[in-house]
């Protein structure tokens, strides 16, 4: 995640960089340096900050699509996402049976995931 998407996300949530740093769990600093870009966004971070930003309380009342059903898959019964009934955060799950990330962990699924329609369609 670069500086400008974390700013983003940060101003799309409404929050302060103070309020949001209380909410990822980091220092007001951190939360500074990763705007700035003097330190890289940790994964970590970033997968909260997005949660968060799928997660936010919207007017549109738009019914989100669980990723069995986007992507047609064969093998949901299998995977952690349909386990826990988590569809729509399937990109915030480890061990997912996507044919694209299966196999995948930490940054490398990430890449793949900012890019795939389950969490761009939500963003």
């Amino acid at each position: 995640m670069t500086s400008e998407e974390f700013t983003l996300y940060r101003k799309k949530l409404d929050k302060t960089q103070k309020a949001l740093s209380k909410l990822l769990g980091v220092s007001l600093k951190a939360v500074q340096s990763y705007e700035q870009g003097w330190r890289a966004v940790p994964l970590h971070i970033e997968r909260k900050l997005l949660f968060l930003a799928v997660n936010q309380r919207r007017e549109d009342n738009v019914k989100r699509k669980e990723c069995w059903t986007i992507k047609k898959c064969a093998c949901k019964k299998d995977c952690p996402a349909w386990e826990f009934q988590a569809g729509h955060l399937c990109w915030f799950l480890n061990g997912t049976l996507c044919e694209c990330t299966s196999g995948q962990e930490g940054r490398d699924k990430m890449e793949i995931c900012r890019e795939c329609e389950v969490l761009t369609s939500l963003l």
